[in-house]
């Protein structure tokens, strides 16, 4: 290893855009141990421990877990892993290029209506934020049609139901959180396996549009919060809990 270029834990995450935080969380969880410490035990990455980051974060954008990525880590990619990763990355990409056109595609055409005689129709503005919206971000066309399918096939009754029915385990949850209820407790687990078999409701069960949502409120979770009427510490608190149980459950 003499001789061979290291970087920081610093260095390493202005590069690659995360924080020294979860680096730190990388390396304690085993998923990006450094290879090298210096001598005062700070901690150094080499070439493999870069590569090995790639993989992490191109696997973390196409959906996976931390834990499934854990478990992929622990075979060395051949040059047929490596393309197999890299094309499954890029056509995330094009995708999220097509979300891009689309968007661009829109306020576009607000521009061109600024130049007519009258200002652009609300209409028009609520078509761009649409595009602009954080459900497209996280959730491809196709993902949006299949969600748009199964909220029209439910209708809006059994949609109002079903989110009055959300609110009402939201709180009997948060209630068994804060007595410190074991994340094994039966009622508990019946409690999550009714949110998770009205989830999917929505997503019919569709592992990827499941991980889209995951990914969409681990981005921004004071936001999605603030909208269900919690404050962000409450609902950060009760997602964890939910995925406990649900680590928990096997």
């Amino acid at each position: 290893m003499a001789g061979e270029r290291q970087w920081s834990v610093g260095e390493l995450a202005a590069a690659s855009g995360l924080t020294v935080r979860a680096l730190h969380h990388y390396d304690e969880i085993g998923l990006l141990p450094a290879s090298a410490r210096t001598g005062a035990g700070h901690r150094r990455y080499t070439a493999d421990d870069v590569r090995r980051l790639y993989r992490v974060r191109a696997l973390r954008h196409l959906g996976l877990s931390l834990e499934e990525i854990s478990a992929v880590l622990h075979k060395t990619p051949d040059a047929a892993g490596w393309r197999s990763l890299l094309t499954a990355q890029l056509d995330q990409l094009a995708a999220e290029a097509d979300r891009t056109a689309r968007l661009v595609t829109h306020v576009r055409g607000l521009l061109a209506e600024l130049d007519g005689p009258e200002v652009p129709t609300t209409r028009s503005f609520l078509s761009t934020l649409e595009a602009m919206s954080m459900f497209e971000t996280y959730f491809d066309q196709n993902q949006r049609d299949r969600l748009a399918g199964h909220r029209s096939e439910l209708g809006e009754p059994a949609i109002e139901s079903a989110r009055t029915e959300f609110l009402n385990l939201a709180d009997e949850l948060g209630r068994h959180r804060r007595a410190g209820t074991p994340v094994d407790d039966p009622a508990v687990r019946a409690l999550v396996r009714r949110w998770t078999e009205l989830a999917a409701r929505f997503t019919g069960g569709d592992q990827r549009i499941q991980a889209a949502a995951g990914r969409m409120w681990d981005d921004n979770r004071a936001e999605l919060s603030e909208r269900a009427g919690w404050s962000p510490a409450e609902g950060e608190a009760l997602v964890s809990y939910i995925r406990a149980v649900r680590s928990a459950c096997g």
